[in-house]
């Protein structure tokens, strides 16, 4: 059954930075909705009708659902644990939660839950480590299927320097990875990310499965993670002493391609970045994991100029918010660090068809073109008492994209849909 969402509207159709016809916005706006997709957006007098469905969202925003391309389904209870840098907080908090996916009933239990926390967020499609154990990959597929929500995720592969309990060979993580390729890859909205989880933790044998996985599943995404963390580049170096540097390992075993996600990316080589241009390997900034962990600061004017695309995500745990509101606040701070500047209509770009655009997914998420899933944020920049009284200083939708986008939070999601189906609602702990 059709209906019409109606509210402010704004949808991207180019990138802000590389020219200023970007975007569009409806004031009095709606979106035409069936059957889960877009059929038609514009001003609501020309898409209403007498007896369409109305669901009014005014004076609030309508945008594409936001994209998190960098999250850990298993650390959702790890999230705010003292501090500590990368190595130690893995060992310390990461691994013994991850550990406890192998339960297949608390692997199922956690998903729905993680689906809600990225829902109540304004999050509607989002890439995940899962653990190691396939029982979690295919609790997440089978939750993210059922809400018919597209999930780009993959189990974690990895068969050494962790616990015991963690960990899988490299035949196992194969042959695992292949049978959930084969349930999961392309059925409904669902698709795979094989998941070397980074080189210290995967053997050179288990990094050669990796790349069988790769060849003979084109299709697929390659999660990992790359130049987090300055002791992580020294140990990975240290286990791989013939790379030519950090990338060259994922390099060596034939991963490089612009299906291939580098969580972090921050401590690049020369010959690295431009590795990474020449294949098309995408860069992810994580900025609260970034500050959280001491990690670094991102390069994004950086890597632009070099020709690498780049996402933006939340990287729960250890990243210390779900909410792309807040990991874009974070981002601005950081790239201010840098010298480097964040407009507001550049970062909610980012975090909608920029995100699609890095994941190679635009046709289907990340803008409100006709055809694409009817996946909707629907944000109230006047969600708190101090957001309200600085919108009455708001001129321009810019400024209300900013105030959005510095003090807000899930409070000012008013509405998430995930194929035209309405999902915030009170979380139940």
């Amino acid at each position: 059954m059709q209906q019409l969402i109606r509210g402010r509207v704004l949808d991207f159709h180019a990138d802000p930075q590389d020219t200023a016809d970007n975007h569009r916005l409806w004031e009095n706006g709606a979106i035409l909705v069936d059957d889960g997709r877009i059929v038609a957006v514009g001003d609501h007098a020309d898409l209403s009708r007498e007896g369409l469905e109305e669901i009014d969202h005014r004076p609030h925003l309508i945008l594409a659902g936001f994209i998190d391309p960098h999250i850990h389904f298993p650390q959702l209870q790890v999230i705010a644990s003292w501090g500590a840098q990368l190595l130690d907080w893995l060992n310390t908090y990461t691994f013994p939660a991850e550990a406890e996916f192998a339960d297949p009933a608390h692997a199922t239990h956690m998903a729905g839950l993680f689906l809600d926390q990225l829902t109540a967020h304004g999050t509607t499609t989002a890439v995940a480590f899962c653990s190691s154990h396939k029982a979690s990959a295919d609790a997440l597929f089978t939750a993210a299927h059922a809400r018919d929500m597209a999930m780009v995720a993959g189990k974690v592969l990895m068969d050494r320097n962790a616990p015991a309990a963690v960990l899988d060979t490299p035949q196992q993580g194969y042959d695992d990875s292949d049978a959930l390729i084969d349930a999961w890859h392309g059925k409904g909205r669902q698709r795979y990310a094989i998941t070397p989880r980074f080189a210290i933790t995967s053997t050179p044998e288990q990094m050669e499965a990796a790349g069988a996985l790769a060849r003979a599943h084109p299709g697929c995404h390659i999660q990992t993670h790359l130049s987090e963390n300055v002791d992580e580049i020294e140990y990975t170096l240290s286990l791989y002493p013939k790379a030519r540097d950090y990338l060259n390992i994922y390099e060596s075993y034939g991963l490089l391609s612009d299906r291939l996600l580098l969580g972090h990316s921050i401590h690049l080589e020369p010959r690295e970045i431009a590795r990474m241009a020449e294949t098309g390997s995408r860069a992810v900034f994580c900025p609260t994991s970034n500050l959280f962990l001491g990690s670094g600061l991102f390069d994004h004017d950086g890597l632009r100029s070099a020709g690498i695309v780049s996402g933006i995500a939340t990287d729960v745990g250890g990243g210390t918010s779900w909410s792309m509101l807040q990991t874009l606040a974070e981002g601005y701070k950081i790239l201010q660090m840098r010298g480097q500047k964040l407009h507001p209509l550049s970062a909610f770009h980012w975090a909608t068809r920029g995100n699609a655009l890095t994941l190679g997914m635009e046709a289907d998420i990340g803008t409100l073109a006709p055809g694409s899933a009817a996946d909707l944020v629907v944000l109230d920049a006047r969600a708190t008492p101090a957001m309200a009284l600085r919108m009455e200083r708001a001129e321009t939708v810019s400024q209300e994209l900013f105030i959005l986008q510095i003090m807000g939070d899930d409070r000012a999601v008013a509405q998430t849909y995930v194929a035209g189906r309405p999902q915030k609602r009170k979380i139940a702990v």
